[in-house]
């Protein structure tokens, strides 16, 4: 059933988003803000669930891709978000029916709300991971076959890139590269999908998931109580580690956000290997939980989500790991977004501490390989 996202929803929607983004996705209230301006002057976005969906639908993802560092000093305008749409539909000649999150994370789950908003559109209420991952093509349409082109990038001077690649590591290849150069935070668009498609690859859900994880974070702390064992309780997770950071080595490289953080807690101390998001837990060398689950670090006492460009010595903490969407542990998954992916050359440990070495079967049927498969662009050959 359908809802409607308001200027009240934006703060639990945006706290949420921050918790699933496992330590990237970009600052969620610099997020917040932008939804906030959209909906102040366009009104309230109808959220539609994916079975609402119309098979003919032509849903487009949105985003920013870039180093969540940067989003600190360069946030981008409302018209620089939207461009990279309007773009993507004069491309393919048909415009968009609906908006969809890219993932599910810090200001990309609130970027969406805003363009919704600007655009007078509904928003699928699901999106690309059921998280946050810091590649393009680290999507669950990857893993059935649809392709991210036409992708388009926009940037503040009013720059346009559109690519049309083979496949969507090119599409990642390509686009970090102009990312870069357009400032190393852009917004984009792109994955164009049918109502079909979008029903069939996306995390349903995703973004009431979000809201209800950040009012439960609030509501626990109006009713004195744990915040951190609320969003345990919520994602069905456990807590891996409780302590104080006490170094973190971070730079912004190749339009990522790299880097580790060191926990001295009662037990030992914890290392976060984090590229935006959080990648390996490992207590003493021995990992505790890895990607494609989630790791996230929460403030010890409100439960607040702390990203990874804001992590910083002397923050008493609490590390949580949950359950991914069981798709990314399939071998196909892995091979995406599993720890060897990453230079990592370990199993891939799920929250609960078992291994997953080598997948599990990919349930679902592939798609056609992209919307624009069967669409000729406007102006294309």
């Amino acid at each position: 059933m359908s809802w409607q996202i308001e200027d009240a929803t934006i703060a639990d929607l945006a706290r949420g988003a921050a918790v699933l983004g496992t330590g990237g996705g970009g600052d969620p209230y610099i997020g917040g803000l932008l939804a906030r301006q959209a909906i102040t002057r366009n009104g309230p976005v109808d959220a539609v669930t994916v079975d609402e969906l119309p098979d003919d639908a032509m849903v487009i993802t949105v985003a920013l891709m870039g180093a969540p560092t940067v989003l600190i000093e360069k946030p981008p305008s409302l018209t620089a978000v939207i461009s990279p749409i309007t773009a993507v539909s004069a491309y393919l000649g048909r415009p968009a029916t609906h908006i969809a999150c890219f993932e599910a994370g810090g200001v990309n789950s609130t970027i969406p709300v805003a363009a919704a908003a600007m655009l007078g559109l509904p928003l699928v209420d699901g999106d690309g991971m059921g998280r946050a991952f810091p590649e393009l093509q680290m999507v669950l349409p990857t893993l059935y076959g649809i392709a991210a082109s036409p992708v388009v990038l926009g940037d503040e001077k009013g720059n346009v890139a559109v690519l049309q690649t083979i496949d969507n590591v090119w599409t990642e290849r390509i686009a970090r590269v102009a990312c870069v150069e357009m400032g190393s935070l852009v917004p984009f668009a792109g994955f164009p999908m049918s109502g079909a498609q979008t029903r069939n690859t996306l995390v349903p859900g995703s973004l009431r998931r979000c809201v209800e994880i950040g009012a439960g974070i609030r509501t626990a702390r109006d009713e004195k109580n744990d915040p951190v064992g609320r969003v345990v309780e919520m994602l069905s997770g456990r807590e891996l580690f409780e302590g104080k950071v006490v170094d973190v080595q971070r730079a912004t490289t190749r339009g990522f956000a790299r880097g580790a953080a060191r926990i001295e807690g009662a037990t030992g101390i914890l290392t976060l290997q984090f590229q935006n998001e959080h990648l390996i837990a490992d207590l003493d060398g021995l990992p505790l939980a890895t990607t494609p689950d989630l790791i996230m670090v929460l403030e010890r006492d409100s439960g607040e989500p702390i990203t990874t460009e804001a992590l910083r010595y002397g923050l008493r903490v609490r590390v949580v790991a949950a359950p991914a969407d069981t798709r990314w542990h399939s071998a196909a998954g892995l091979a995406l977004v599993g720890p060897g992916y990453f230079g990592y050359h370990i199993p891939a440990h799920r929250f609960d501490g078992s291994v997953n070495a080598g997948g599990e079967p990919l349930l679902g049927k592939l798609e056609p390989k992209s919307y624009s498969q069967n669409t000729r662009p406007a102006g294309g050959r």
